[in-house]
C-alpha cells in the first residue's frame, strides 16, 4: 500500500523516509501544510517524484486515523 515509505535505521535513526532517501515522510507533510504545491516541491528537492509526496500523505492521513477509545467508569 505505501510501496514509497520506507524504514532504515541507518537512515534519518528509522523515521519513514521516501523510497530509502534522506527525505522524511515528516518534511513532505510539512512543506505542504505550509502552502508548498507538489510541483514546488519537486522543483525545490529534484529527486522527490510527485507520487512521493502523494503518499507521504496518505500515510500521514492512515497514522491520524486512529480511534480512540476511552476506558469506561465503572464507578459512574
Amino acid at each position: 500500500m505505501f510501496d514509497r515509505i520506507t524504514f532504515n535505521p541507518d537512515i534519518m535513526g528509522g523515521r519513514a523516509c521516501v523510497r530509502r532517501m534522506r527525505i522524511t515522510v515528516s518534511l513532505l507533510v510539512n512543506l505542504v501544510a505550509n502552502g508548498m504545491s507538489i510541483d514546488d516541491i519537486v522543483r525545490e528537492y529534484p529527486d522527490v517524484e510527485p507520487e512521493d509526496v502523494r503518499q507521504a500523505l496518505s500515510y500521514a492521513s492512515a497514522l491520524a486515523n486512529e480511534e480512540v477509545h476511552p476506558f469506561a467508569n465503572p464507578a459512574a
